[in-house]
């Protein structure tokens, strides 16, 4: 029990040093670190548990410890999961202020009003957004429309955009549509 707890110690912290730079960056390499953590965990707990059993003879120190190690575990599995939920569920990410953003497409020259705005996460660092803009001369909607790009990459670092312009002949004919 204790050789092969040691072994797995060790395979575990290997496998944890290459997973830990990319557990910030992706929910998928943050859920293989975690596993990877626990099972670290469950080596180190194991270990105790074998000089425990060992020493004193008292083998109930290795389903505590196992009950100990799962219960330390479950913090960090929820936070993943919630994480993972937030971005199934197609939330907006929580970096970004959609009123902010409003007001900073609102601001672009010939820009009249943004309809229809959502701005959700893909994966982890991959958000996107999309959205109605309403201009005030459709002949200007190719610059309203590069201004629009830049400011979404250049002030919430979305390049993944896809947006509507359309004016308020277009945008009253939508409306018909949706009723």
């Amino acid at each position: 029990m204790l050789s092969v707890a040691a072994i797995g110690l060790v395979v575990n912290l290997i496998s944890m040093r290459l997973l830990a730079g990319g557990s910030s960056e992706s929910l998928n390499v943050k859920g293989a670190y975690l596993e990877v953590l626990g099972d670290m965990l469950g080596s180190v707990g194991v270990i105790f548990a074998a000089l425990i059993i060992m020493w004193t003879g008292w083998r109930l120190a290795d389903p505590i410890m196992g009950a100990g190690i799962g219960l330390f575990i479950v913090p960090r599995t929820w936070t993943l999961l919630k994480q993972v939920t937030h971005i199934l569920m197609e939330g907006t990410p929580p970096n970004i202020d959609l009123a902010l953003l409003e007001r900073k497409l609102m601001d672009i020259p010939g820009v009249t009003a943004v309809q229809d705005m959502h701005v959700w996460t893909v994966t982890s660092g991959f958000d996107a957004m999309s959205c109605h803009l309403v201009v005030a001369d459709i002949s200007k909607a190719r610059d309203a429309l590069q201004n629009a790009r830049r400011v979404m990459k250049d002030n919430f670092g979305i390049d993944h955009v896809t947006i509507q312009v359309e004016d308020d002949v277009l945008r009253a004919e939508e409306a018909v549509l949706h009723v």
